[in-house]
């Protein structure tokens, strides 16, 4: 049994409906510090309805989430966790250079109207260094293709220095550069001691440093465990996977990469 300082979060009897219609059911789920969770399932089994729900974006049906020990409609140490959304929107609006994005996650870190610190700075910095972007950090955000941009938007996430990393789908229609990049950038942030979860089609690169792999199905949990258990793909449930070996767990896709989750 771990400790509540242990736990990072918990979801109890989660249940989340969009429109009347039910995305999650019954869901039980807990994340310890230091811990690397991928969510995965196939389209619309729940992934992103579940990560808004832990980030508070969507209200609850019934059951309840716990943020660091306290209750989410209580949280009020956000600093505390980042979140990286599934598709890039810092191309619109008024124009930015990279740094400019990427020092936004600070703003939660400083004192309102103050101008930034040499910690604030140097937190920029090390975030693009860590995204591989720092050559980048002058240009505007307009001219990056959608993989870097997506980078820049975990870059900013890493300036806050968060204690839980939330990321919905970091590798939807990227490119195959900023596909690995970000993987270095997560198992980075993994071996520093970061808590993570992450939304996934597939675990590819991200296969070596996943502690635990979760499958939704139909809103519920279908499997929770070590990565080699996991068979995404399998129609039949978690159990008829349990056998595939890693590599295969590694390579194997979920139709729809590019598809709208729920």
């Amino acid at each position: 049994m771990s400790s509540p300082d242990q736990r990072i979060l918990e979801l109890r009897g989660v249940a989340v409906a969009l429109g009347g219609r039910p995305i999650l059911r019954d869901l039980d789920l807990t994340v310890e510090a230091g811990d690397v969770v991928a969510l995965l399932g196939a389209n619309g089994s729940g992934k992103s309805t579940l990560v808004k729900s832990i980030t508070g974006l969507l209200p609850l049906s019934a059951g309840s989430v716990r943020l660091f020990g306290q209750p989410i409609r209580e949280f009020d140490q956000w600093p505390r966790l980042g979140y990286v959304p599934q598709r890039s929107t810092i191309a619109q609006g008024v124009p930015s250079t990279v740094a400019e994005v990427v020092s936004a996650g600070r703003l939660s870190r400083r004192r309102p109207f103050l101008p930034a610190r040499a910690a604030d700075r140097r937190a920029v910095r090390e975030a693009l260094e860590t995204v591989g972007l720092a050559d980048h950090a002058q240009h505007q955000v307009s001219t990056l293709s959608g993989g870097q941009q997506q980078r820049v938007l975990i870059a900013r996430t890493l300036a806050g220095d968060p204690e839980l990393l939330v990321l919905d789908e970091p590798n939807a229609g990227v490119d195959l550069i900023s596909q690995q990049a970000i993987a270095v950038t997560l198992e980075r942030s993994a071996r520093a001691g970061a808590t993570i979860v992450v939304v996934l089609h597939e675990l590819g690169a991200f296969a070596p440093f996943i502690d635990r792999a979760v499958i939704l199905r139909e809103g519920r949990i279908a499997y929770d465990g070590p990565p080699e258990g996991a068979h995404p793909h399998d129609p039949h449930g978690a159990d008829a996977g349990a056998h595939c070996t890693e590599d295969q767990v590694r390579l194997a896709p979920i139709s729809g990469v590019l598809g709208e989750d729920l």
